[in-house]
């Protein structure tokens, strides 16, 4: 017997009931709220028109909810950061709307352009700051909602000096 003919669909596989996932009306895995946040970053309509800046503090709208999350727009003029801090019992995704970001955390800088993406599990901690000369617009989904953002004592990424990592505390 020739095993690639022994099975046979008759009608329309879409049809079996069981074998259709219902469409999720929310998020519920990393890669749907990732997905989400691409969504939303894709569509300037649900986000461009409510954007303002504040030369004093950071600007955060919180966009929308949902069962078990939460949406965020921040805006960052030149110079303003978020300092040391984590989401508590919260995991996240930052998306980079407009502008450049940069992430300190102890294991290294990086710069996050228009589109990049972070993952975050719980108790990841990071500073995030405008290092630019331009205004930056980041996109923010938390899950579950944030609730807290405990801040850590200043501590820089990991410098090299005559070779040697060393681990750099700021006052």
């Amino acid at each position: 017997m020739n095993s690639d003919s022994d099975l046979q669909i008759a009608g329309d596989i879409l049809e079996v009931p069981h074998l259709l996932q219902p469409a999720r009306e929310h998020p519920a895995t990393v890669a749907e709220f990732v997905g989400l946040a691409r969504a939303i970053a894709a569509d300037r309509s649900q986000w461009e028109h409510l954007v303002e800046y504040d030369a004093t503090s950071r600007w955060y709208h919180r966009l929308r909810t949902g069962p078990g999350y939460e949406v965020w727009l921040l805006s960052w003029v030149p110079g303003q950061g978020s300092g040391l801090h984590d989401h508590g019992r919260s995991s996240g995704v930052l998306t980079l709307l407009e502008g450049e970001l940069t992430e300190r955390t102890e294991r290294g800088t990086r710069a996050l352009t228009a589109g990049a993406q972070r993952v975050f599990a719980p108790g990841y901690v990071h500073e995030v700051v405008n290092d630019s000369l331009e205004p930056a617009v980041s996109l923010h989904v938390y899950y579950p909602g944030l609730t807290e953002m405990p801040m850590h004592a200043a501590r820089c990424a990991a410098t090299v000096a005559d070779g040697v990592a060393e681990d750099v505390v700021t006052a």
